[in-house]
């Protein structure tokens, strides 16, 4: 019981918290904001070896002025957010861990940083970062946000950019004096930072992890022994990564107890899809997995088993849905919600349930690259074209709703009830808001 009313209680905070945020967003409609252009702060290119690689020199690319921009126009009662400021297509989107800043980057040559809490307003505060004589396609953000990390397409390579304080007191990231070794030597499909600051993770086609230290000295190379990598991952707590090609495959990532890499070790596989997996996605505990298809299905696992024991994952549910070319696949970090691109557009789905609980059509003007929710589970971001997507997760509000209702149920304390109940109407009243604000 006790465990039962701490649950609750948790659910009900999470809800109104989200409630209240909504409220306060409406009355930022007015607040101005502007985006930070910290250019000429940067050092001088000299600073980086800019030979270009040897099988491809970087185009440089001819910018239109913001009026010449053509804008794909769409509007949907959950769109909370439309981030413009990229002039070229956006290639990558990464939330922070503290749920505060979503990174994006584009093949314009910048990175731009910015503000969830302006997501409700009618302005998006960004901070906009250049990225000199070449662009990057992939973005990940460091635990405290204070550095970020980026592949570059045309040098072929990892750099590191740093949050530094100006004399003024204002903030800009400038690149670490050196970019880690060229590696790799086909296309990266992933990067990332763990959770646990210990490592970085590039990720290559030809089927190849690299594991990094944070200053570029090799810890690990991972032969994943399939055809082709499709897509790479770490996991949210740090302790894994992950590769697909014909299934998914899970390596734990071991230090010592003072800290020292120690070794790399074969966790468990994903098995059970007929054709092989395109992309894949965590919880936000890494206690649960979905897998996505070419044989036009998703899977959702359960990953929370000891496999030094030889526990394998379980499968918990298998999904048909329409799948694409370069579909992508998102699980909302509370697990509740699976979202998947197909095209211009993306559905949503209830896990508990498998139900179709959202469709939206030509969201983006080109197709969908990335899909990535916020560590809150409250926003869900896709990006194709130049511009950048913001949804609320109203199938999360909805399940949320439901697992309230059956606690509901079960309990027979009557100050729970009166606690469940308001919590269910406050919770349903913030969902019913979201589409009243966009009808007004």
């Amino acid at each position: 019981m006790e465990l039962a009313v701490s649950v609750a209680v948790l659910l009900g905070a999470l809800l109104l918290l989200l409630f209240v945020a909504f409220g306060k967003g409406k009355t930022e409609l007015n607040e101005k904001s502007e985006s930070t252009e910290i250019t000429d702060d940067l050092p001088a290119a000299q600073e980086h070896d800019d030979t270009p690689y040897p099988t491809e020199e970087p185009e440089q690319l001819q910018l239109p002025h913001v009026e010449e921009l053509e804008q794909h126009s769409f509007s949907h009662p959950l769109l909370a957010a439309t981030l413009h400021g990229h002039y070229g297509n956006v290639t990558c989107l990464d939330f922070s861990s503290n749920g505060k800043y979503l990174v994006s980057c584009s093949d314009d040559c910048t990175i731009r940083i910015w503000s969830t809490k302006d997501f409700l307003s009618s302005e998006h505060q960004c901070l906009r970062v250049a990225i000199e004589k070449d662009h990057a396609s992939l973005v990940s953000l460091s635990p405290d946000s204070r550095t970020f990390i980026t592949w570059l397409a045309g040098k072929k390579t990892l750099r590191v950019f740093q949050m530094c304080k100006e004399n003024d007191s204002s903030f800009s990231f400038k690149p670490a004096p050196e970019d880690f070794p060229r590696l790799h030597t086909a296309t990266v499909v992933n990067i990332g930072i763990a959770e646990t600051g210990t490592f970085i993770m590039t990720a290559c086609s030809n089927a190849t992890i690299i594991l990094w230290d944070l200053y570029g000295k090799l810890l690990a190379s991972i032969d994943t022994n399939q055809t082709t990598s499709l897509y790479a991952a770490i996991s949210p707590c740090g302790r894994f990564v992950a590769s697909c090609g014909r299934n998914v495959k899970v390596w734990e990532v071991c230090f010592t107890t003072d800290g020292q890499f120690k070794e790399v070790v074969r966790a468990f596989d994903l098995q059970g899809h007929s054709s092989p997996v395109q992309f894949f996605a965590f919880s936000g505990d890494s206690c649960r997995m979905v897998t996505l298809s070419r044989d036009g299905t998703w899977k959702l696992w359960d990953t929370d088993v000891d496999y030094e024991e030889q526990q394998d994952p379980y499968l918990l549910r298998t999904v048909s849905c329409q799948v694409s070319e370069n579909s992508r696949i998102a699980l909302s970090p509370d697990a509740r919600v699976v979202a998947v691109s197909n095209g211009c557009g993306m559905t949503l789905y209830n896990t508990t349930s498998g139900e179709l609980e959202e469709e939206f059509h030509d969201v983006q003007s080109e197709d969908i690259v990335d899909l990535a929710f916020d560590i809150n589970s409250r926003f869900l971001a896709c990006s194709g074209g130049r511009a950048i997507r913001v949804f609320h997760n109203a199938p999360g509000y909805r399940a949320a709703i439901q697992d309230m209702e059956a606690m509901l149920q079960k309990t027979s304390n009557e100050d729970m009830q009166r606690r469940l109940q308001q919590q269910i109407q406050d919770a349903q009243d913030a969902l019913d808001n979201l589409f009243a604000e966009a009808k007004s």
